[in-house]
């Protein structure tokens, strides 16, 4: 068996969590939108066309922000198209995914499904064939509250009160030469450069996030050149990244978040040197706003020019979940930085939550990657502490010295409860942990629960017919031991522990 320990103490912390971290994201792809959250002719309906069944599982997850409409959708975007009566609203040829937008769904209904998800909404501007007056005008019908031109259409369009919309993304990946209208670092930073101003000088109280790049094998000069440009006017630069297994060695992708890790320090430290550059006081924060396992539907075939599609609609495996919880811990470990972060994407579309259309029979059911998520999502929200860690390591074909233990504490102090997250990241072995909370002072322990998610089978995923296949069970061994915890962390397993400090 292998061993591993933490030591935790209250005065070593990384910072607190903001709950925006635990953010997704809905993009106009596939049946993400059509037959995921909207879908008027399936039985659990609302009067809007919502599914109830997708709500109820999305409040499950605990999600407080959502981007939303793209992704590489915004780019070619008219938000125009979205608003006013839907009988009047243009079928258009959607260039991004090769499909028909209806635009049946847009801002004025997908503002009302955010908030009766209990969310808001992360609002993306088209930058690629649109540009800052565009932009500065769909702030001015969402946050504006009468008296102008778009404020004054948004109230006939049956919205009295403003939308209070206060999340803004300047352009989706526009760095990456499969976007319309793709720029370079120079284009790209003085046109968001301008939209920026416009868009805050419209509604100053707007934050603002900026597009990094889209992948961390394209992290460098363009972090750099863009933020030179805009580094005064925004709020956040946004990191993308998505992790995959098509050779089938689950060495090497357990070890993802790894990648995930040197990709944020890398973003931190070009944002520190251009703000020495500036000579600004400003520190600027991360939006990791897309992130998630996707390998799995690559190339899977669909009809051109056809409406809500089946596309990009991964099955998660047991491993997907395992990766999935070792990338919530890296983002936790940098709350100091990363302030809000999106798991591309919620329904459907490399989704937790997957449905049938209401022809099909209708069912939505939890993926394997929902429950890490709605854990971290319920337990994640307090101070990251600064933990200890010794563990054995073994070296993979992409990493080298990767740590068998992958693991963040969360503390609540006005609650006295810390809540551990644990992935044991070896296929053969189960791991004795130890956790050492003696600094908290006293020996008054409790182990609250201990949540595992295991399965013999690596591959093994939910489905309509078994959506219970792969879930978490309060069956784990954890127990206080004087100022300690005792555990088992089983072979490829994640785990929760929860202690109540008395």
């Amino acid at each position: 068996m292998l061993t591993s320990s933490l030591i935790l103490h209250p005065a070593y912390t990384v910072g607190e969590v903001d709950p925006r971290i635990f953010g997704s994201f809905i993009e106009h792809l596939g049946r993400a939108v059509y037959h995921g959250v909207y879908e008027p002719g399936h039985p659990t309906a609302d009067e809007e066309g919502f599914r109830k069944d997708v709500l109820d599982l999305v409040k499950k997850l605990g999600v407080p922000i959502v981007r939303y409409p793209g992704g590489n959708f915004v780019s070619g975007y008219r938000w125009e198209d979205g608003t006013g009566p839907k009988d009047k609203r243009p079928r258009r040829p959607e260039l991004a995914w090769g499909v028909t937008e209806t635009n049946e769904v847009g801002i004025d209904e997908f503002q009302s499904w955010a908030k009766k998800a209990g969310s808001s909404v992360m609002m993306a501007v088209n930058l690629g064939t649109r540009g800052p007056e565009e932009a500065r005008n769909l702030v001015e019908y969402c946050n504006f509250k009468s008296g102008t031109y778009y404020a004054d259409l948004r109230r006939q369009n049956g919205f009295e009160e403003p939308f209070g919309i206060k999340t803004w993304c300047l352009g989706n990946e526009m760095d990456g030469a499969w976007q319309m209208g793709a720029k370079t670092a120079t284009e790209y930073g003085r046109i968001a450069c301008e939209a920026a101003k416009l868009m805050k000088w419209t509604d100053p109280d707007i934050e603002l996030v900026v597009c990094g790049s889209s992948g961390s094998g394209m992290c460098g000069d363009w972090e750099a050149e863009v933020l030179k440009h805009t580094y005064d006017h925004v709020d956040y630069i946004s990191l993308h990244s998505y992790y995959g297994n098509p050779a089938n060695d689950t060495a090497s992708f357990l070890a993802s978040s790894m990648d995930m890790d040197r990709f944020i320090r890398t973003v931190c430290a070009i944002a520190d040197y251009v703000k020495h550059v500036k000579r600004s006081k400003k520190t600027m924060y991360l939006s990791f706003d897309e992130w998630n396992v996707w390998f799995h539907s690559h190339g899977a075939p669909f009809e051109k020019w056809s409406v809500a599609p089946h596309q990009l609609e991964d099955v998660y495996t047991f491993e997907d979940a395992l990766v999935v919880g070792t990338l919530l811990m890296t983002l936790l470990k940098h709350c100091d930085r990363v302030k809000m972060a999106c798991l591309a994407q919620l329904v459907n579309v490399i989704a937790p939550i997957m449905t049938e259309n209401a022809e099909d029979g209708g069912r939505a059911w939890a993926q394997t990657i929902f429950y890490p998520f709605m854990h971290c999502s319920a337990y994640g929200r307090g101070t990251v502490l600064d933990a200890r860690i010794d563990c054995p390591t073994y070296d993979a074909k992409n990493a080298k010295g990767v740590p068998y233990l992958e693991s963040c504490a969360v503390y609540h102090e006005e609650e006295r409860e810390i809540d551990l997250f644990a992935v044991n990241r070896s296929l053969e072995e189960d791991m004795a942990f130890t956790c050492d909370l003696t600094a908290f002072g006293g020996k008054e322990l409790s182990v609250i629960e201990h949540l595992t998610m295991t399965n013999d089978d690596l591959k093994a995923v939910n489905t309509a017919d078994n959506p219970t296949a792969v879930v978490p069970e309060a069956n784990g061994d954890a127990q206080a031991e004087g100022g300690k915890i005792i555990a088992t962390l089983g072979k490829h397993s994640w785990n929760v522990v929860r202690v109540k400090m008395n």
